[in-house]
Formats: structure tokens, C-alpha cells, sequence
């Protein structure tokens, strides 16, 4: 595909309609539940993961997000959407990794006050655009926090043993910033903006990165899921579309 291709102005829209959407059970994402604070997980200097009990929880499908609800002594109520960042096989347990924000009040409640023990409310799962129910090949791209719903994918094809072809590429600014570091396979690529280990390139995510990608077509073709700031999903859409990644396979959910 040439450059005059895609028309300038072109700017990716944050909901396709895609076949295969899969329903979401709006009674049970109605009814807010308590989530009990069990354990806190470093990720990165700035990035923590929580692990919630909630016995209730009727599952989720990867890519799905929560609302959770932070209730003050006085009776103040702070409410932010989270993606989940669990496999949907973690019985009656989530877990969300959240960036600490500056000048958060509920991000800055979990990095600053929270502990195991502590309660909160959640509500979900909500939203079935950008699930992934292991059906079909995907192509994973995100950055930041953005990798946290992508994440859910990753770790659900690997309990699952799933055979259908799965690939990650994730940005961050250095290793040091990059979360679940730790559990990273084969499946991923890294790319680094800031700082990178010695003889990997720095720079911001190209089509020089996302080109072999696309040149693995599975059968049937890859289903993209895209996940970071504006400007990042916007950039990385352009350059799936770019290199003959179908507009109307495309998922994007954006933040920020």
C-alpha cells in the first residue's frame, strides 16, 4: 500500500463493527460487588498490580474492563474504569495494574494508602468490543499501561494451551518501565523509546516493527487489538493500515 493510500486525514475510530462481537450480560455488569484487597505486586517503579477476592465475580473474556468504586469515610465516591488484567481461569480472584498518576485520588489511594485487606466495590465485566475469547488469530499492540488488557489475552492463551497464532508488540519508554517484564515470552517484542539494552535499537514504534508481523498471516488473517494514549493507538493504527491490516479488523480501546 502507497503513502497516498491512507488520506490524511484519516483517524482511526475507537469502535468497529466487527464480526464475532461478542454480548455482554447487562445484568451482571449492573450489580456492584465488594472486592477485598489480597495482594500488591511491583511492576515497575511506577506500575503496581492488585489481586482482589471477589467471590461473586461471574467471569470475564480478555480485553473486558471493570468499573471500580472508591468510597471515602465521609461518604465521597471516587468511580474509574480499569482494565482487567487477569485470565478469565483465575477463580473468583482479579487483578488491575495501575499506573500510579500524578494527582490521582484513586490511583494515588493504591499506591500511597491501600493494603492487603482493604475493600472496595467493582462493577462488571463491562464492554465486549475489545474482548478476546481465544477464537482467532491476534495481533496484540499497546503501550504503557496499555499492554495491561493485552496482558489478559497473553496469559489466557497460555492457560489455555491455545494453538491459534497469537503475537505482542509493546512500547515503553526503557526495560525498567516495561510491565510484566518478568513474564514475557516469545510471543512479544519489545520496543524501547527512551533507553533500551545494549545493541537494541531505541526509537518509537515503526513499520519496520510492525511489517513482519504482517507478513505472518495466519489463516483467516490477524484480528489487531490496539491499546494506549491517543496518540499512540492513532500512530499504531496508522501503521497497521499502512502495511494491509484491514480498517475493519481493527480494535482500539484508548486512554488519556
Amino acid at each position: 500500500m502507497t503513502e497516498t493510500s491512507t488520506p490524511p486525514a484519516f483517524t482511526p475510530p475507537t469502535r468497529f463493527a466487527v464480526p464475532g462481537r461478542i454480548a455482554v450480560s447487562n445484568r451482571t455488569a449492573g450489580l456492584w460487588q465488594t472486592a477485598t484487597l489480597t495482594e500488591i505486586r511491583r511492576e515497575t517503579p511506577r506500575a503496581s498490580t492488585f489481586r482482589f477476592a471477589v467471590p461473586a465475580w461471574a467471569g470475564h473474556l480478555p480485553g473486558q474492563h471493570l468499573m471500580l468504586r472508591l468510597t471515602a469515610e465521609d461518604g465521597y465516591a471516587a468511580q474509574r474504569h480499569y482494565s482487567i488484567a487477569s485470565a478469565p481461569d483465575d477463580s473468583d480472584h482479579i487483578e488491575l495494574t495501575l499506573d500510579h498518576v500524578e494527582g490521582g485520588e484513586v490511583s494515588g489511594w493504591f499506591h500511597s494508602v491501600a493494603e492487603p485487606g482493604d475493600e472496595v466495590e467493582v462493577r462488571g465485566p463491562l464492554s465486549g468490543f475489545f474482548a478476546w475469547p481465544g477464537d482467532r488469530p491476534a495481533l496484540l499492540i499497546g503501550a504503557g499501561s496499555g499492554v495491561v488488557p493485552l496482558m489478559s489475552m497473553v496469559r489466557h492463551h497460555r492457560a489455555r494451551g491455545l494453538s491459534v497464532p497469537l503475537r505482542m508488540l509493546v512500547s515503553a519508554r526503557s526495560p525498567e518501565e516495561l510491565i510484566y517484564a518478568r513474564e514475557l515470552g516469545a510471543e512479544t517484542t519489545p520496543v524501547f523509546t527512551r533507553s533500551a539494552p545494549e545493541g537494541v535499537p531505541v526509537g518509537r514504534m515503526a513499520a519496520a516493527h510492525v511489517a513482519p508481523l504482517l507478513a505472518e498471516q495466519p489463516p483467516g488473517g490477524w484480528e489487531a487489538y490496539v491499546c494506549g494514549s491517543n496518540t499512540f493507538a492513532e500512530h499504531a493504527s496508522r501503521l497497521l493500515v499502512a502495511g494491509g491490516q484491514p480498517v475493519d479488523r481493527i480494535r482500539i480501546e484508548r486512554f488519556g
